[in-house]
């Protein structure tokens, strides 16, 4: 007797599933299994994996899911058909909709069987879902039709028959009582008590398993999981954990013994009742994009006319002519128009609202793209190849990205909503996973550990670990991994790593829907105000071939927007991305030399260390700048040839003028996702759509495989048409290097654009560059101490936070000889609000302040704003020095009805000024930045002693001379590429030092590596031309000598 698994939970319900969606549908396979039903709480958001597993071994998948009402009833529910599915995604958001994030909220009242009620769900939703803000959670009361969900019982311990009774009328004929035998010592007694009530109910009963793990070695895990869900540690979760570990995918033989053979028999009717697949869904377009009168395929051939005229007005180039007729007879055979007008509406809502946006992507930086306006990269700079997102053979949407000033993104997101309703558009999910820390802190916790030791454990964790739990440093932090509890939490927390946690909302892949985008997927509510996300995320959406559109958020476009309006503000030029003036040598010149602080994408401490050796000069020498220092290049050893034939240390061959074609603006190196299929297509004989999927299999080969039988269509494919065999596997061990991450030519296009907009900023327009990053903060590698005292070396004259004369953001004042100065704005003043800024600001419009008491007067500010604005040393201007101004603060009186300006006369007290140091400390705790001298000059006759050098010395030693230095912390930075290799930059008086720290050093200083605020170094120095390093041998911690100075760095994977 086979049998089909009706009730199965995967960890996508959070904190009860104990095993992912595919290793449950491999177990069901294993052991011959006819179907598994997946039926998270209240959610579908593991369906699609388990869909994708079950496809790939030809095994029938269900769709369901579990629900509790609010008076303690119980049911699972299975979609029949895609009318069912589209029922139970519609139940599922009402549930998830009407209570907060995480939560759902369901009652008898939601449901209603009535056939006519369709078309007023439609209707109500409509007209609610426009005016109800999505942070409203007060469930939408229209009723729901279930007439094609069948429904499994799921009684109490003691069945209730008014459920059944219930349930029946919801559910006429499509009802079972579920029947789940977990070896409790009540068996038989459960399955006769069942068996009479079916008679008496006249319900049909059906075996389940109540699953929550695929196999029984899951049970400890699961127990974890359910004390992190109640709060409590395991030992005190009591009956609230499952008493034995029955709740797993058991063998047919097993249940056959279990379970009378008519129950058995039950599973498979139901499931084949259950026809429904996800590979039914079918995404349709919008159809407000396209006027009256047109179709999609005529209005963009007619946007894009419009745009050759705009672009090119003394005639279109041939070639870029016949690329946009191929394009767009691309586009038309796949039916892809309205994703192109899509985004094209998009780009121009918020070049309509002064919104900086840019797109990328093959299919972003296509030539249609560009007629457009979608993309600022003139195609005809480029060799893009267009079925990189898009061909025949590829049955999916493409891929656009869209990046916006990232402050003022939400207005972009608003209008869609508003103008696609909250019905039809949606974030999609990011799904937020157990990493070691939140693991370890979690098992913890559940195993009973105390709080001192869990947070030991969790510390012990760092940021550059990834997802290694290492044994080594829990012995770091003081405990014994040997220990028999921290073993098993050891083991239980590895076993939960890449668990999904919870549902976040994705950084900007927006969901939108012809109809209702529910009946499609659920939607629920996300933790911010006026959001809404679906219960999928971007792989799901990707496998399932829905429509994405990434509206995202870029700090770099915000800088550059404002650096442009205060350009334009103080020297009446405006310009735009597009208007930048091109191939200025003196900015390749500052690029050539790494003076690239704050610069997009070329600021980090690999870039500046390549900038000297590949020396751009062009557009596209950007271009391969860009791209180069990612894991795919440096993998598949890419970086170092390339550098050789650039240096003409190395000639540069091709094996045939089809792969010259493809390779010669890379030197004959692959250093592009693109040039790789464009490989595969001219010199393996494979098609653009073979190519897209050797892409694909590229980017998920380090996770699961798969590039087997590429390997070998490639290699046969290249000596059939003549190539030596060694240099057809030189290309797959290259290809191989992409299957960590090999970054699209598409996108370092993009990119470059802005490296070169955001490096000319800063070679001509340096004052406004600097206020312009500070303003756009958080961002980048530098924190704005760095990018001040950048600017500062690059002559600007930076001004201090003063009350008198600084508005919110950092602005520029014209000096006396006509240059411009950076003046610090008073959001650098920590702890004081934006709201009390703009008070003070307009309440000095009308005339300067006289001293603290009329500031605190007329910009109704409360003694803890002036305090604020006290220790930041922004009231320096109005009382002489912090301690006079703190003292002033203290004796400011608030107004009277009587007395509404009331003054005390009082002498001068006689406090002395603050020292040096103290100034220094004050500075970087209340502003992050000092402008007076750096804390290490302080330190300079303490690390003279030690023959500490400074950073400018480093220069005039020789290449390979045993130094020390020290500086503190700004950067800690160990990319996965990188073999275990630290990157650690240190800033003293003179400048900066690039640390490397072997893998075998940082494990034995670890704790100086990762702590230290002040680090001394002693090592080996390392100069090849303008790079200069020190490979470290010892690390020392000298962070006491900073006392309480507070300069914390920031690190990155």
């Amino acid at each position: 007797m086979a049998y089909a698994e009706l009730h199965c939970l995967t960890n996508f319900s959070f904190l009860r599933g104990a095993s992912h969606p595919e290793e449950l549908v491999a177990r069901a396979v294993e052991l011959g299994y006819a179907a598994l039903a997946v039926t998270d709480e209240c959610s579908v958001a593991g369906a699609v994996r388990a869909h994708v597993a079950a496809r790939e071994h030809g095994f029938k998948l269900i769709v369901g899911s579990e629900f509790r009402l609010e008076d303690g009833l119980r049911c699972v529910l299975l979609a029949t058909d895609r009318t069912g599915y589209g029922q139970l995604c519609r139940l599922i958001t009402r549930a998830r909709r009407a209570a907060e994030k995480g939560s759902y909220r369901l009652t008898r009242d939601d449901f209603a069987a009535r056939a006519d009620s369709e078309q007023r769900i439609a209707d109500s939703e409509r007209a609610e879902t426009l005016v109800q803000p999505v942070s409203s959670l007060s469930a939408i009361r229209y009723p729901l039709s279930a007439s094609n969900l069948l429904a499994l019982w799921l009684p109490a311990a003691q069945p209730d028959p008014t459920e059944a009774a219930w349930l029946e009328r919801h559910f006429p004929g499509r009802l079972w009582i579920a029947v789940e035998l977990l070896t409790t010592g009540q068996d038989r007694r459960r399955l006769a008590s069942l068996q009479q009530l079916g008679r008496e109910l006249g319900l049909p009963l059906v075996a389940a398993g109540d699953v929550h793990m695929h196999v029984r070695g899951r049970r400890a895990l699961q127990d974890v999981l359910a004390a992190t869900r109640l709060g409590v540690p395991v030992e005190q979760a009591g009956y609230a954990l499952f008493p034995n570990g029955e709740r797993h995918l058991r063998p047919l033989p097993r249940l056959r013994e279990l379970y009378p053979p008519e129950l058995l028999a039950a599973t498979l009717d139901i499931a084949a009742r259950c026809t429904f697949s996800l590979d039914e869904l079918r995404y349709e377009y919008p159809r407000e994009i396209v006027p009256e009168g047109e179709t999609p395929a005529s209005w963009l051939r007619r946007l894009t006319a419009d745009g050759e005229r705009r672009r090119w007005p003394d005639g279109t180039p041939s070639a870029v002519r016949a690329l946009i007729d191929h394009e767009l007879e691309l586009i038309a055979d796949l039916n892809y128009e309205a994703y192109f007008l899509t985004v094209h509406d998009i780009v121009s809502y918020a070049r309509s609202r002064g919104i900086l946006c840019q797109g990328r992507g093959s299919a972003a930086n296509s030539a249609v793209c560009f007629c457009l306006g979608i993309t600022e990269v003139d195609p005809a700079r480029m060799s893009l190849l267009f079925e990189r997102f898009i061909s025949r053979e590829r049955n999916e949407p493409p891929d656009i990205d869209v990046d916006f000033e990232h402050e003022r993104r939400e207005e972009v997101i608003q209008y869609l909503y508003a103008k696609y309703g909250r019905h039809r558009a949606a974030l999609a999910a990011t799904v937020i996973c157990y990493r070691p820390r939140s693991a370890l802190r979690d098992v913890a916790r559940a195993m009973g550990l105390d709080t001192l030791q869990v947070a030991a454990l969790a510390r012990s964790m760092q940021w550059w670990d990834g997802s290694r739990i290492a044994e080594e440093r829990v012995r770091d932090v003081g405990l014994d991994p040997a220990n028999p509890v921290l073993s098993r939490v050891l083991t239980l927390a590895r076993a939960l790593l890449g668990f999904p946690r919870h549902l976040s909302q994705h950084v900007g892949g927006f969901v939108i829907a012809r109809g209702l985008l529910e009946e499609l997927v659920p939607v629920e509510n996300a933790a911010m105000p006026d959001r809404t996300v679906i219960q999928w995320d971007k792989d799901d959406l990707d496998a399932l071939g829905l429509l994405k559109v990434d509206v995202l958020g870029l700090g770099m476009l915000t800088a550059i927007r404002r650096a442009f309006d205060l350009v334009e503000r103080h020297r009446g030029t405006r310009w735009t991305l597009a208007t930048v003036p091109a191939e200025d040598p003196l900015v390749y010149d500052m690029i050539g030399h790494a003076d690239t602080v704050g610069v997009f994408q070329i600021e980090s401490r690999a870039q500046m260390a390549m900038l000297p050796r590949l020396k751009p000069r062009t557009y596209y020498d950007l271009v391969i700048e860009v791209a180069i220092i990612r894991p795919g290049p440096i993998q598949g050893d890419m970086v170092h040839p390339y550098l050789r034939r650039r240096g003409g240390l190395e000639p540069v061959s091709y094996p045939s003028a089809e792969v010259e074609g493809v390779l010669k603006r890379t030197l004959g190196v692959p250093i592009f996702q693109e040039q790789v299929m464009q490989l595969a297509i001219v010199a393996a004989g494979f098609t653009p759509g073979e190519a897209d999927a050797l892409r694909r299999a590229m980017a998920a080969w380090k996770r699961k495989g798969g590039l087997g039988h590429f390997e070998e269509r490639l290699i046969r494919g290249m000596r059939e048409r003549g190539y030596e065999e060694q240099f057809a596997r030189q290309i797959f061990q290259q290809i191989l290097g992409f299957g960590e991450y090999g970054f699209p030519e598409s996108h370092a296009a993009s990119f470059a654009l802005l490296v070169y907009v955001s490096a000319w900023l800063k070679r001509h327009e340096p004052a406004a560059f600097a206020a312009a990053l500070i303003n756009s903060q958080p961002m980048g590698f530098y924190a704005p101490s760095q990018l001040v005292q950048d600017a500062r070396r690059h002559g600007v004259e930076v001004r201090p936070v003063d009350a008198r004369v600084s508005d919110w953001d950092c602005t520029l004042e014209r000096r006396d000889d006509g240059e411009l100065a950076l003046r610090l704005g008073l959001r650098l003043a920590r702890g004081f609000p934006d709201v009390a800024a703009q008070r003070l600001v307009d309440a000095r419009a009308n005339g300067p302040f006289t001293d603290v008491q009329d500031l605190a007067i007329r910009a109704r500010l409360e003694r803890r704003d002036l305090g604020c604005l006290a220790a930041a040393g922004a009231l320096e201007g109005l009382a002489g020095n912090r301690h006079r101004a703190s003292w002033n603060v203290a004796g400011v009186e608030a107004p009277l009805p009587l007395l509404p300006e009331p003054r005390v006369a009082e002498g001068i007290p006689l406090l002395r000024a603050p020292r040096e140091g103290e100034d220094i400390v004050a500075d970087y705790a209340h502003t992050g930045l000092t402008l007076r001298r750096h804390p290490v000059a302080l330190l300079r006759p303490r690390l003279d002693e030690r023959g500490i050098v400074p950073a400018a010395r480093l220069r005039e030693l020789r290449h390979g001379a045993a130094v020390r230095t020290a500086g503190i912390v700004i950067t800690r930075q160990r990319p996965g590429s990188a073999q275990g290799v630290t990157f650690v930059t240190l800033e003293d008086e003179t400048g900066s030092v690039n640390l490397i720290v072997w893998r075998d050093v940082a494990e034995r200083q670890r704790r100086a590596l990762v702590g230290a605020r002040l680090l001394g170094v002693a090592g080996e120095l390392q100069i090849e031309g303008e790079v200069v390093h020190v490979i470290a041998h010892r690390l020392v911690d000298l962070s006491r000598w900073l006392g309480s100075l507070s300069a914390p760095s920031r690190d990155f994977h």
